[in-house]
Order: structure tokens, then sequence, then C-alpha cells
């Protein structure tokens, strides 16, 4: 079996590496070309070109680099239908993965598989019919999401998200992490995450250094872990050096996939709470069972498109999968270093009502069931 596979995005990377452990544990032949991060490379994918190209987000970010992702879409796209795989999987990043099923989908008969579903119960619903015009089925992560993608066409499972089946760190593991950093355990342990991408680190590290000088009015003896994606670690250490004060930065360049993935994880576990762009890195916190307070900003431009394409009141994935508002959430205009402070504050005060809620998540997403990778192998092959 043959199968072209393409992620834009670490996120993307991470569902595309547990698919590919899936799809190889059920079809042990099985072979990989596409474009993919570290995550998918471990598992035998030699990356067309380097993943961190697509890995733009925002109207105003994608103009400039606009012929470039042109070119590497018509690439991408020859090389499925030179190659002619049993099933192309494209893997979230819509804007460049259904530009290149479109152009497949004219030129061929190979079948596209779309890995996250559109949020088109968030924003943009006419998505879903453009999208079955090249898609043929789509893998969702969210248990509410079939049938919108039915209605429309497409075939489409619930496979459940991938972080659920992450293995979480002991107690012990935990206790050496604090030691390893020189923490004493009675020491508040707060994560900050500016974002993957360098765009988000540019505008929102400022920000969230900003929103600590108050919080550590109150907590001085406040300890501060900063775990960076590897594509913007460099700039990630130079962004925080002006920070009241000088958090600890985890920069997983250098080490290995699972050792780097490892060392995240007990970071997470260790944190009392965290401040994090919105993204899938709240389901990796809520795994960890760490709250978190969430914070987002774009381009000016970007941002009231984006405000008036909106169907939800929320963009916290926790707020959204358990129907609550636990999570505090400072998106657009509200991106405020003050108001962000003082929702860290309430957060280490009372976190009890949003561990509720992101317990009530993991378990709808699929926790102590069947590892959602081996879940989205079966139905890809299933449907084949």
């Amino acid at each position: 079996m043959r199968v072209f596979i393409i992620a834009g995005e670490p996120s993307g990377d991470k569902l595309g590496g547990a698919l590919m452990a899936g799809l190889r544990t059920l079809v042990p032949d099985v072979t990989f070309d596409g474009v993919g991060g570290a995550e998918m490379q471990a598992h035998g994918l030699a990356s067309r070109f380097d993943m961190s190209e697509l890995s733009i987000m925002g109207i105003m970010e994608v103009l400039p680099k606009y012929r470039h992702l042109k070119r590497r879409i018509a690439q991408t796209a020859k090389a499925v239908i030179d190659t002619a795989p049993d099933v192309v999987i494209t893997i979230d990043s819509p804007d460049f993965c259904l530009r290149v099923a479109r152009l497949v989908k004219a030129s061929s008969t190979v079948r596209t598989v779309h890995y996250v579903a559109p949020t088109v119960w968030a924003w943009r619903p006419k998505r879903a019919g453009h999208m079955a015009e090249v898609i043929d089925h789509v893998l969702a992560l969210f248990p509410f999401e079939p049938p919108y993608m039915e209605a429309a066409g497409m075939d489409c499972d619930f496979v459940g998200h991938p972080v659920v089946s992450e293995p979480q760190p002991s107690a012990q593991d935990v206790a050496n992490f604090r030691v390893q950093y020189g923490m004493e355990a009675a020491e508040p342990l707060l994560l900050v995450l500016p974002g993957s991408r360098r765009g988000e680190v540019s505008r929102l590290a400022p920000r969230l250094g900003a929103a600590l000088r108050p919080v550590l009015a109150v907590y001085p003896d406040l300890r501060v872990v900063v775990p960076a994606a590897a594509s913007v670690a460099e700039m990630v250490t130079a962004a925080v050096a002006d920070w009241p004060l000088v958090p600890k930065v985890l920069d997983p360049r250098g080490l290995d996939v699972e050792t780097a993935a490892s060392a995240k994880r007990v970071a997470f576990a260790a944190a009392d709470a965290a401040l994090a762009a919105s993204g899938t890195v709240a389901l990796e916190l809520a795994a960890a069972d760490t709250p978190m307070v969430s914070a987002y900003d774009m381009n000016w431009l970007s941002r009231q498109i984006v405000q008036r394409m909106m169907q939800i009141d929320t963009a916290n994935l926790i707020n959204i999968v358990s129907e609550t508002r636990t999570v505090p959430e400072y998106i657009g205009g509200r991106c405020r270093s003050d108001l962000i402070a003082e929702g860290v504050l309430d957060l280490l005060q009372d976190p009890a009502p949003q561990r509720a809620a992101m317990h009530t998540t993991m378990k709808l997403l699929g926790r102590d069931g069947e590892d959602p990778g081996l879940r989205a192998a079966r139905a890809v092959l299933a449907r084949l």
C-alpha cells in the first residue's frame, strides 16, 4: 500500500505521525511519501520539502509568500499525480492541502482523505460544501462533527484525538523535573506558550511577558517555564530576555522527537497553570490536567475578517468540547497584558471548575478507548 500524506504545521505533523503508526500496524508493508515534520519523519517519511514553509497563519502573513506557496501547491499535486498512490491524506492546513486536493482531483482518480474536519460549526460554514468537491472522506477529531461533513456529501468518521493516548509522566518524573531546574516543590510553576509560528511569537511574547509583572507581585516565588517549538526556539529565547522574570526555555533542538516530546509532557504535568496561545495546545494541557488561560491575536486586517465570520463565542477547544466556558480567553482586542494577568491570578486561586471541564473533554475525545491513530488508520482502510 502506498500513501501520500501531507501536513503543514506541528499539530498536523503530530496527527500524521500517529496515523502513520496506525497504518503500519495494520499494513506492515505500507510506504509513505509527502510532506511532514519530525514526527512523521520518525515514522518513515522523507519530506519533499521543509514543512515549516507552510506554517503560516493569517491573511496578511500569507500574501508575501503567496507565489512560493502556489509553486509548492503545484509541485505537491504533481508529485501525487505522478506517483498515483492508493490514497492521498491531507492533514489540516486547508489553504494549502485543499488546493493540492483540487489539482489532484482535476487530473486523477486518487482517493482523497482529509484529517481534521473544517470548523464549519465555528466560522465559514460554506467550507464543507467546497471541500466536498475535492475530498472523499474526512477524519474528524470531535464527536459532533460527522453530521456536518455527511450533510455536505462526504464520508466522515470520528476517530478521536491522539492527545488522549499520549503517555503521561509519573509523580517521580515531575519531582525530578523540579529538582533538575532548581524548583522547590511548593513554588508555583507557570507555563507560558507563545505559539509555534514566528508571527504568533512576535505578537504574543511581549504581551504575555508583560502580563507576568502583576502576577509576580502576588506570587513573588513564581517560576516560569517556556516550552518552545523547535522552529521558533531561537526567536523565543530572544523574546523572553526582556521579561520581568527570565524564564527557563525548553529548547527541543538537538533532541530526538521522543525525548523532546517527553520533556514537554513532563513540563506540562509539573505546572500549576499555563498561559497559552489558542490552538491544539489546549488539549495537551488538558491531558496533563493543567488549567490554562488562553490568549491570541493576529494581524489587524486578519482579525477584522475572522471576527466577522465567527459563528461561536469561544475559540478554546476545552470550552467547545465540554460545552462550558471555564477557560478564560483574551482574543483580539482583549489580548491585553492587564486583562491576561487578571485571568492568570483568578485561575491560580481557583482551578477546580476548569479541571472538571478538562476531564469531560478528555473522555469525550476517546480517553481509555482505542488509540486514535489506530482508529484513524482503520477508518482510512475501511473506506478504500
